[in-house]
């Protein structure tokens, strides 16, 4: 039996959040290019996810697989493409392979956000020691976002650098238990992508 954990489907990349997918640290395949549209899938047992690889791949060849992970507990398998309906028929077929519907996937669940303004230096430099994408300066306003499942993590960063995109990625956790954004800009900048990501993941149904 295969749990549907993530069903993601996100279109148009941005460049930053493209960027990051295509990064050493992410991309253990092809990297996507800013304009493709992604589809990101979850699932429990980790191992099913070789199963999902095999239903998308089949059912649309032309696709690319950027990331194919398994975690202790559960697998993960990025797709994109410069055609939506390639990733529908991949879509498709997976559903229909494991026997699930969009609706299954689970809920992302909201837990934590605050902006920090007028980040302070010793601060911006202890968190680029962590970081995965661009460099925290001080003075610029901090979002800071946690949501579970951690790959909602994903359409959060880049449907926050549709509404804010002169704001900047400072980092996106899409692995774990738990998915957090860190991204950087002015006040208003920081506002606008907080409240694009809540009404973003409200809108995500699932059990």
């Amino acid at each position: 039996m295969t749990e549907l954990r993530v069903y993601l489907p996100i279109e148009d990349l941005q460049p930053q959040f493209a960027a990051y997918l295509s990064s050493p640290t992410r991309a253990r395949g092809y990297p996507p290019f800013r304009g493709q549209h992604s589809l990101i899938i979850e699932v429990a047992p980790a191992l099913a996810i070789h199963r999902v690889t095999d239903l998308a791949l089949k059912a649309a060849p032309e696709m690319e697989p950027g990331i194919l992970y398994t975690e202790r507990q559960f697998g993960l398998l990025e797709l994109h493409s410069d055609r939506m309906a390639d990733l529908t028929a991949a879509g498709q077929a997976i559903l229909a392979g494991i026997g699930a519907a969009p609706a299954d996937q689970m809920r992302p669940q909201i837990l934590y956000h605050d902006i920090i303004e007028d980040l302070s230096d010793q601060h911006a430099i202890i968190l680029n020691r962590a970081r995965d994408a661009s460099i925290l300066v001080p003075g610029v306003a901090l979002l800071i976002y946690e949501m579970a499942p951690a790959l909602f993590a994903c359409v959060a960063a880049n449907e926050a650098e549709k509404a804010a995109p002169n704001a900047v990625i400072n980092d996106v956790q899409m692995m774990g238990a738990t998915g957090r954004l860190f991204m950087s800009g002015t006040p208003a900048e920081m506002r606008i992508a907080r409240d694009t990501i809540t009404a973003k993941l409200e809108a995500i149904t699932g059990r």
